[in-house]
């Protein structure tokens, strides 16, 4: 039988008199809490209850047990009470891991959560590396691309583009692309977590797949990197749109092709459950949501 079912047989019997009113108030037959009882003792070789047709009564090794019974049951309770507590409202420490381009765009969202639930502490880290959530300790994980891990559940947040561009200084010496083959013959910056490798993707104003294999000297993990060797003329770039759209509007970089747009892309929060996700992990997707669906526009500029 269940010891924990017998354990709180045996305290309510105590606690109520008798077996038939333990059983009204455990909601089981008498027969049931007698047995509940019987192999408790069964299972201890000891007898707790001295038994008669009147009443029942502890024995000497019956009241030491059901002190420490009745202890472990409010320990247990206590327990469920601290689970549910944290449960229904966002307490404890959030761990997060933001990829570098997304910490702008989650800060506000962390700055409000932070100031809405004052039991509430935030550890975030950032980088462009995949993090293993489970062995790294980690709630929930930001991150521009599709995870490898299929287990992880996936919530997108919002859809972003790539914009391919270069600087003035890069077509003073390389000569403008008039054509998407011509991509294969220039120096092109790569970043490592571009979800297709070497193989850019585009869509003709049709809707028509079309890519290109590329090549180059420069291949990085930080998009920040990237952007730099862009400006610097170095290279031919595919950056995030929310991240050079200050550098096309000024003229530092110049749009290339636009009449190819690269395949949407989803910025996603990443996390280990579905099931019995904790509060502080559901209230912060909830708030990134929310955002996420203020700040699309600007996410992605270039839709």
């Amino acid at each position: 039988m269940d010891r924990f079912t017998s354990l709180t047989a045996f305290v309510r019997v105590v606690e109520n008199g008798g077996f038939s009113a333990a059983a009204r108030r455990l909601d089981m037959s008498t027969t049931m809490v007698s047995n509940h009882v019987q192999a408790l003792e069964d299972r201890l070789g000891v007898r707790l209850l001295n038994r008669t047709t009147r009443k029942v009564s502890l024995t000497e090794v019956g009241q030491a047990y059901y002190d420490r019974a009745t202890q472990i049951l409010a320990d247990l309770g206590q327990a469920d009470d601290i689970a549910s507590e944290l449960q229904s409202l966002p307490r404890g420490t959030l761990r997060i891991h933001v990829a570098t381009h997304m910490v702008p765009f989650v800060a506000p969202v962390v700055a409000q959560l932070l100031s809405t639930y004052p039991e509430l502490k935030v550890d975030l880290r950032m980088g462009e590396a995949d993090v293993d959530l489970i062995e790294e300790g980690y709630d929930v994980a930001l991150r521009m691309t599709q995870p490898r891990d299929s287990s992880l559940i996936v919530r997108s947040l919002a859809t972003w583009r790539h914009v391919l561009c270069c600087s003035h200084d890069y077509l003073e010496r390389h000569g403008r692309v008039q054509t998407l083959d011509e991509l294969s013959g220039h120096n092109c910056g790569r970043h490592l977590n571009y979800p297709f490798g070497d193989e850019w993707r585009f869509l003709d104003r049709k809707g028509t797949p079309a890519s290109v294999r590329i090549s180059g000297s420069f291949v990085t993990n930080s998009g920040e990197a990237l952007r730099k060797v862009a400006l610097a003329g170095g290279a031919v770039c595919l950056m995030a749109g929310f991240l050079v759209q200050d550098d096309l509007e000024s003229g530092r970089l110049v749009r290339l092709l636009p009449d190819y747009r690269t395949v949407e892309l989803s910025m996603n929060a990443v996390y280990p459950h579905r099931h019995h996700l904790s509060a502080k992990v559901r209230t912060f997707i909830d708030m990134l949501v929310d955002h996420s669906a203020e700040q699309q526009k600007l996410i992605n500029p270039y839709s």
